[in-house]
């Protein structure tokens, strides 16, 4: 089952409508219809904020099969590009221990080239750790910016509005967000 439709599973399940999940996300209807159907990726804040919506992990979104086993990633796994999720964003990304229950942290590997990169903010509950591991790119967290290059990183409050900017033709990161534990949003 693909992400799209475990989303919907998971909402219907809850007797949740989209309004209300799009509403609390920050997005249209229209757009949860569409990441639903699987005709569009939604970034990773919002697919946190889905996530937390639905009081679930973003893992428990990205794979059906989940555990408390340790997770064992082999570079072969993630250097395979049909295993990425490519976003409407113009980035893509691997998730890596997505078959980890219960974890507070997501680490994700992101490739984010230079003219694909769609304008846009992140924000989201959390807090995120950034690592280059090649390349250039411009990382605005609020209202500063930073310039990082290959072994540079950034810790911060994910709350803060973040964006980035690759400044080489490819910039490749490692960034782990803290999954904060949530329950399902309440009406009203």
């Amino acid at each position: 089952m693909d992400l799209g439709k475990r989303i919907r599973l998971i909402r219907r399940e809850q007797k949740r409508t989209q309004e209300e999940i799009a509403e609390i996300c920050g997005i249209t209807k229209s757009m949860l219809s569409k990441i639903e159907s699987g005709s569009a990726m939604p970034a990773v804040s919002t697919l946190m904020k889905i996530a937390n919506a639905l009081g679930v992990k973003v893992s428990d979104l990205l794979e059906e099969q989940t555990s408390n086993d340790t997770v064992m990633v082999s570079a072969s796994q993630y250097e395979d590009v049909s295993k990425w999720l490519n976003t409407n964003k113009g980035y893509s990304f691997f998730a890596f221990a997505s078959t980890r229950h219960n974890k507070i942290m997501q680490p994700y590997i992101f490739i984010a080239r230079q003219g694909d990169i769609n304008k846009h903010t992140f924000s989201h509950d959390g807090e995120e750790f950034i690592y280059v591991i090649s390349g250039k790119m411009r990382y605005n967290v609020g209202s500063t910016e930073y310039q990082l290059a290959a072994g540079d990183s950034l810790y911060f409050n994910s709350l803060h509005e973040h964006t980035v900017v690759p400044l080489s033709e490819e910039v490749k990161y490692l960034a782990v967000f803290t999954e904060l534990q949530s329950k399902p949003h309440e009406g009203g």
